[in-house]
């Protein structure tokens, strides 16, 4: 079975500085700021949501086909897909823009300043749903604004289940605009602070929502996460990490257990299990797409921390 997965591709540059913002921001400035940090040491990752998506679900052994929009730089990036083997048939290069990336710089206290340019994402919704065989489960992550809207509309003009994730892109949306998308979705993902966010925005509470979808999930870091799903709230702890290297993509990686999940009709304790292992394995390593467990590695951590088979 294909899953669709609809969402950013995009570079992260990162760059650490080595000393302190507050020692170089002068609070009685701050209305002329002008400064510059000295950074030595800069990486740039492969990114966007659904490119990490695509990557956890290929490590599943899940079948994802990504719908993006890239720039004139994507060639890397395209590259990388290629030799992953994850299908881009619907990865649209927007001729005249540069592929959605972020710029973090981060210093010695762990603070960070971000400048996001989405480029080709804006142009998101010129990819459709209807374009792509074989789908019978997707996904619509944050994207273009009006790409956003009009896949969860083709989806369910389509009959295809999707997974609602507003993620970083929910504040694009007004109350109304939630409510219409949370209505045509079979389920819908959020972490703690977005699910604030959309109760606030639609007026209605954690259960009222869940009322709306098959299934409500809300993730809360290393609290875990709930699944409101069947009447009841299911709580699904966090999986131990080998090491806290990076928080970076772990949302994504959750989603893509999820997603197996529920393309394997599992019950929800267990997808929920399986998305919060997958994100134990992201956070081990630095960069949304450089942990690489295979199918085996995965089925033996599973089998550990929850003394069952997964496969």
């Amino acid at each position: 079975m294909s899953i669709l997965v609809c969402g950013s591709v995009a570079y992260d540059t990162i760059m650490v500085f080595h000393d302190r913002f507050k020692n170089h921001i002068l609070p009685d400035q701050i209305h002329i700021l002008n400064v510059a940090f000295m950074v030595p040491d800069m990486r740039r990752e492969f990114g966007g949501c659904a490119g990490n998506i695509g990557y956890n679900l290929h490590l599943l052994g899940g079948d994802p086909l990504i719908m993006a929009t890239v720039g004139d730089d994507a060639a890397p990036y395209l590259q990388r897909l290629d030799e992953l083997g994850l299908r881009r048939d619907h990865v649209r290069q927007v001729p005249g823009t540069f592929t959605a990336q972020a710029f973090i710089t981060t210093d010695l206290d762990d603070n960070q300043i971000t400048a996001f340019h989405p480029g080709a994402m804006n142009h998101s919704h010129l990819n459709r749903i209807p374009d792509a065989q074989g789908v019978r489960l997707g996904i619509v992550s944050p994207d273009g604004r009006d790409g956003m809207m009009s896949h969860c509309e083709q989806f369910a003009e389509a009959g295809i289940p999707f997974v609602f994730d507003p993620g970083q892109g929910l504040p694009m949306f007004g109350g109304e605009e939630l409510l219409h998308c949370l209505n045509l979705a079979r389920y819908c993902t959020v972490n703690d602070y977005e699910a604030r966010m959309l109760c606030e925005r639609t007026g209605l509470s954690l259960e009222q929502i869940a009322d709306r979808v098959e299934a409500l999930v809300v993730t809360m870091g290393a609290e875990g996460s709930h699944i409101y799903a069947d009447g009841r709230r299911i709580e699904i702890g966090c999986v131990p990490a080998e090491s806290l290297a990076d928080p970076t993509g772990c949302g994504d990686a959750y989603r893509a257990g999820l997603l197996y999940g529920i393309a394997n009709a599992y019950d929800w304790t267990r997808t929920g299990q399986l998305a919060s292992l997958m994100g134990a394995f992201k956070i081990a390593s630095r960069g949304g797409q450089n942990h690489r467990p295979d199918r085996d590695a995965i089925a033996r951590r599973y089998q550990q921390v929850f003394e069952d088979s997964l496969w």
